[in-house]
């Protein structure tokens, strides 16, 4: 199999952001949806909306999330919509909470998840912008594009699914049905393939390495960053573009290099690569090229 081509900058910039975008020389075609994090109020190392803006406005595109399967301020969808209002995101462009209408179910052909069910509104969509911030994830190890395009556009029912591994979708039983871990990463692995299926691969994905916590966006009083800003990356293949982030940690000089680590390794976080590898979500082989 050749290689993935994953482009990166160490440049964080809106100007930049867009160039290693266009590196790619893909365009992404009718109604685009940008899957982002919006963040949980409190935290603030969700990528902000001055960042993410020219990217959005090249693509006339839509941004979109789904509603949580925790307790918090982005669990409905009124306290949604004012949490994207208040973090910046509505004054760029048009916020589409995918499951506010109910969700759907999706086939996935996998050894835990038999469907994954996401926001009714991603019918709506030909192709998906998948923007993930990297960092860490006190459940996932690490969170990057797999985990924004499987937990991220599930609904609350369908990120229950996942995290229990196909055992339940009522999210107040969540808590009392965690699998094995390994079997949670699984499903992570095998809802963001069933993503691309769907979508008939009209998917790109960035990864920006910023504000390098070892807690997620998710998270509404996340640990300050332990690592220096790395770079922006970006890739067709979801699996060589988280690969190449885990690759960029583990082989960083910085001091906060070791905190970051042992938060992937406390979970087996990097499990999911060689299992999403499997089953023909992308391949762990690529090759960086870097863009000045």
């Amino acid at each position: 199999m050749e290689k993935a081509k994953v482009y990166f900058t160490k440049e964080i910039t809106p100007e930049s952001l867009v160039k290693i975008y266009e590196a790619l020389g893909v365009e992404l075609k009718g109604k685009v949806g940008i899957k982002i994090s919006t963040g949980e109020p409190g935290g603030h190392n969700y990528l902000k909306p001055e960042l993410i803006k020219n990217l959005v406005h090249k693509l006339n595109g839509t941004i979109v999330e789904c509603c949580t399967a925790y307790a918090g301020k982005r669990m409905n969808l009124k306290d949604h919509l004012q949490t994207v209002k208040d973090h910046g995101f509505t004054d760029i462009a048009d916020v589409d909470i995918m499951d506010a209408d109910g969700d759907f179910e999706i086939p996935v052909n996998g050894k835990h998840l038999d469907v994954n069910v996401v926001g009714n509104h991603l019918k709506n969509y030909d192709s998906i912008l998948n923007l993930a911030h990297f960092k860490g994830h006190a459940m996932g190890g690490f969170g990057g594009v797999i985990k924004n395009q499987s937990i991220g556009i599930a609904s609350t029912a369908g990120k229950t699914y996942i995290h229990t591994a196909g055992a339940t979708r009522d999210a107040e039983k969540l808590w009392s049905n965690l699998p094995k871990q390994d079997d949670f990463l699984e499903s992570m692995a095998e809802a963001a393939k069933s993503v691309v299926d769907y979508m008939h691969g009209n998917i790109l994905y960035i990864d920006v390495m910023n504000n390098l916590s070892v807690d997620c966006d998710c998270d509404s009083n996340p640990e300050a960053p332990c690592m220096k800003d790395i770079g922006i990356l970006v890739s067709t293949d979801p699996v060589a573009v988280d690969q190449a982030c885990i690759d960029l940690i583990w082989n960083s000089e910085d001091e906060g290099r070791d905190h970051f680590i042992k938060r992937v390794e406390r979970q087996n976080g990097r499990h999911i690569l060689p299992y999403a590898e499997e089953i023909g979500l992308g391949s762990r082989e690529y090759e960086l090229v870097t863009i000045e």
